[in-house]
């Protein structure tokens, strides 16, 4: 495993860090490895939900025909 050096953080930052982690019931360490591991996997599912998204929506550069969508979902119902 991989290890981090986080240098030039205010003093607030960590404070508040070590009263989560207290608060928490772990060490600062803990603490901040469940925080960053959180990020990237919120990071990743954002990422998957973004794509999705992209591709349920027409490529850049294509038309849109708003009127004829809306004429084939009135078909349609």
């Amino acid at each position: 495993m991989a290890q981090v050096l986080v240098r030039q953080l205010d003093d607030h930052v960590v404070s508040a860090l070590r009263a989560r982690a207290k608060a928490q019931g772990l060490s600062l360490e803990q603490s901040l490895r469940e925080l960053l591991t959180d990020a990237v996997r919120r990071n990743d599912s954002l990422r998957d939900e973004l794509a999705r998204l992209r591709a349920t929506t027409p490529a850049a550069g294509r038309t849109l025909d708003v009127a004829a969508l809306i004429r084939e979902d009135r078909d349609g119902r």
